[in-house]
């Protein structure tokens, strides 16, 4: 009966073993997890164009476990005298928190800091004149802010 008992003990604990492996294998995030990250926080435009569209679509990256949440640009307005850099700090503040969660920040810090620059000029972009020239000022700000003190 001890026998009997053990080796059902054993059976259950293998089971139990078993389970729970396979619930870890499931819900550990991808293996190239870290590729695309980078690939969301590069400097180009493709790269924000696809940051932002998985930022729409967030639950077909569930899986990846990234983190998502943003204040924005923190302290500084989201909308500097009307220039919309919010999302630009959202993309920058995605970067952040998931460079910091995985351990690797202070590699990527200066990238991700380049690319809210480029994102913020790319805003500007999209004036001329005087007002294209205060954009840009006010980008050069939020990065040199974000250097500095990020």
């Amino acid at each position: 009966m001890h026998r009997r008992l053990a080796t059902g003990l054993a059976a259950s604990a293998l089971a139990l073993i078993t389970v729970t492996a396979t619930a870890t294998a499931a819900t550990a995030a991808p293996a190239d997890k870290p590729q695309v990250l980078s690939n969301f926080t590069q400097t180009t435009a493709s790269s924000y164009n696809a940051w932002a569209a998985a930022r729409a679509d967030q639950s077909s990256w569930a899986s990846y476990g990234f983190d998502w949440s943003t204040d924005y640009c923190s302290d500084s307005p989201d909308n500097p005298l009307g220039f919309p850099f919010k999302m630009s700090c959202a993309r920058h503040d995605f970067g952040y928190r998931n460079y910091k969660a995985a351990g690797t920040f202070s590699a990527n810090k200066a990238r991700l800091d380049s690319a809210l620059y480029e994102d913020l000029k790319r805003v500007c972009a999209g004036y001329s004149g005087a007002t294209k020239t205060a954009c840009t000022s006010t980008a050069w700000t939020y990065y040199q802010a974000v250097k500095a003190f990020g």
